[in-house]
């Protein structure tokens, strides 16, 4: 009988499909990048997944994140995405954890469960803290590099960390692991040179879903500018590394 997963065991066969349905992966941000790793592991039908992200979602995340609706705004991340995960397969196991994680909020997290680690977090300390404890349980990870301000989806590649290139994010990484004596990391980094934001908007979108704030701006350097194809792509790379891991 043919089911959401039949074209799929063509090419893994039943053995593979029954490894990804007895597998649990956690992804870490639930944005671009995440949002569309986790659907695509769905679709694969990994049996468990557990989704972390304390965001909501805002107007600007349409251009580029899965969750992200009309209908959707103002709502946490994680919880759009469970519904659609089961949407996809009512028989997948998905757990939505509102945590912001970093090293203060890492305990709330046990790894040691989890078949595999997607990191596509944003904020490096964060990211390290994620890597460093993964290791420690023995949980392979693979992490996403910067995907912003870029326009090259093509530039996107796998590579261990200690490889990379050009990636300012992949740099500060390189250099971080190394003082924490972590010889190995799978990444999917882009070899393009970032792009310089043309424009900055100064208020806050003004969707009253959306921000829960007086309207002023959240002070920060500079926001990143992102499309419609570059993260999603980031995303779909780094699910197909951990399916193929998996089977």
């Amino acid at each position: 009988m043919n089911n959401q997963f039949t074209r799929l065991m063509m090419q893994i066969g039943a053995g593979g499909l029954e490894n990804l349905k007895n597998s649990r992966v956690a992804v870490f941000g639930i944005g671009g990048v995440g949002g569309h790793c986790a659907e695509a592991l769905a679709r694969a039908g990994v049996g468990g997944i557990d989704l972390y992200d304390s965001d909501t979602v805002c107007i600007t995340n349409i251009n580029r994140q899965t969750v992200a609706l009309m209908s959707t705004v103002g709502r946490y991340k994680v919880d759009v995405m469970k519904e659609r995960i089961l949407d996809i397969n009512p028989q997948a196991a998905v757990e939505a954890h509102r945590l912001f994680y970093s090293p203060e909020t890492a305990g709330s997290a046990e790894l040691s469960q989890y078949s595999y680690i997607v990191d596509a977090i944003d904020t490096v300390t964060a990211k390290l803290e994620l890597i460093c404890r993964a290791r420690q349980c023995g949980i392979p990870i693979i992490s996403s590099m910067g995907a912003a301000n870029k326009l090259d989806a093509s530039a996107l590649t796998v590579a261990d960390i200690y490889a990379t290139s050009v990636c300012p994010l992949a740099r500060v990484m390189r250099r971080e692991l190394k003082k924490r004596g972590i010889p190995a990391l799978k990444v999917v980094y882009s070899k393009e040179e970032a792009t310089t934001p043309k424009d900055q908007p100064i208020q806050c979108c003004g969707h009253p879903n959306c921000c829960k704030t007086d309207g002023a701006a959240t002070p920060r350097r500079q926001i990143p500018s992102s499309n419609s194809f570059v993260p999603p792509v980031a995303g779909l790379i780094i699910a197909g590394e951990v399916i193929k891991d998996l089977i």
